[in-house]
């Protein structure tokens, strides 16, 4: 199985581990930027029953995972046919489980109907995530190199991160390493004004 950024929201912290040490018997990579696959309330009871999926994830198995999207499958339809929150968890579930081919058509599908704000970011870092995967990382630096200028939150390092593991994907390391080193320089507790130089300092031409 391949590698996605979405993972399952362990109570809801974000956390990563690999197939060698997670807990649940799922073998499959889930990095640092994973964030719960939460949903807009429909109403608190599906609210709940959705984080009750995603905090049983560790308890499928490898062979499980197809029982597992079909409990996000079962909860996707409870929602109007419109809704892009469906196939933004749908997405969501196939990522967790080692698929980015089968979540890319999804994640385009719940952008182009319309999802917006936090998860619609969610959505464009993991789908550039699973499109570097899929050998697509030209079409996620174009999905991802907007968010840069976008308002600033919580995900802005899981942006530059993710866009610099595209970016390295084509050969364009001076550019990520730029993007990486910018992103750290803020959280040093020394060091931040040369570190931000350093960063600017890779993209001058001719360096």
């Amino acid at each position: 199985m391949s590698s996605s950024l979405q993972g399952p929201p362990g109570g809801y912290g974000s956390h990563a581990r690999s197939a060698q040490n997670a807990r649940g018997a799922l073998k499959i990579p889930l990095p640092v930027f994973a964030h719960p696959c939460e949903s807009d309330a429909v109403n608190q009871d599906w609210e709940d029953r959705v984080a009750g999926a995603w905090a049983s994830f560790d308890d499928y198995a490898e062979e499980g995972a197809a029982d597992f999207r079909a409990v996000i499958d079962t909860l996707v339809a409870e929602l109007p046919d419109d809704s892009p929150l469906g196939p933004f968890e749908q997405a969501c579930a196939w990522d967790s489980t080692g698929h980015s081919d089968n979540a890319v058509p999804l994640y385009r599908e719940a952008l182009a109907r319309g999802l917006t704000g936090y998860k619609g970011r969610r959505a464009k870092i993991q789908m550039s995530s699973s499109l570097r995967n899929i050998g697509l990382a030209e079409e996620g630096v174009k999905l991802l190199t907007p968010e840069l200028d976008a308002p600033s939150d919580e995900l802005d390092d899981a942006v530059r991160a993710t866009l610099a593991l595209c970016l390295s994907s084509l050969g364009r390391d001076r550019e990520g390493l730029s993007l990486v080193l910018g992103a750290l320089a803020p959280h040093l507790p020394r060091y931040q004004r040369s570190m931000a130089n350093y960063a600017r300092e890779l993209l001058e031409p001719g360096d």
